[in-house]
């Protein structure tokens, strides 16, 4: 049996983003131990042409509400990236958690066919529902919470694959 868009998409970004939580709390214990700020945290880059932490958890979160929203028709809610300490950072994620848990089956499961139109260099691409969720959004999605955890790891914060993995 095919696995189902809800379980494609809302189960998925909700297990990574509960993980990239705790790695945020894990990062702000380390600061704390380490008798550092973790608001120093929210600015690292792994390269100097690479966007911060702050970003890779905006574009994460994001990335999981467009997609959803998307698939289920509903308004994207736009949400400000003003995030500049942990706290921040983690209600951010909390705030994603709270949208996703929203949704149910019903909401998505049949959206496989549906299309959904997606910019991409500036111009509106429509693009089938399950290729939107397999191929781009949730690819996307991992970039970033991947981003977000090695900018964490490169600075020190001891987090591991099974961190990441949950």
């Amino acid at each position: 049996m095919p696995i189902s868009m809800y379980t494609a998409s809302v189960t998925v970004y909700t297990r990574m983003l509960t993980n990239l939580l705790a790695i945020l709390e894990k990062a702000e214990a380390y600061a704390g131990e380490r008798k550092f700020k973790a608001d120093v945290l929210v600015h690292q880059r792994l390269a100097p042409d690479m966007l911060p932490l702050s970003f890779q958890i905006q574009a994460a979160t994001d990335g999981a509400k467009g997609a959803v929203a998307r698939l289920a028709g509903r308004e994207i809610p736009a949400w400000p990236d003003t995030e500049a300490t942990f706290p921040d950072l983690k209600a951010r994620v909390k705030k994603a958690l709270d949208y996703l848990a929203t949704y149910k089956p019903a909401d998505l499961d049949g959206s496989e066919n549906k299309q959904v139109v997606v910019k991409i260099g500036g111009e509106d691409v429509p693009i089938r529902g399950e290729d939107y969720v397999v191929g781009r959004a949730t690819q996307n999605f991992y970039f970033h919470v991947t981003t977000a955890y090695a900018i964490l790891r490169h600075n020190g914060v001891p987090i591991g694959k099974r961190d990441f993995l949950g």
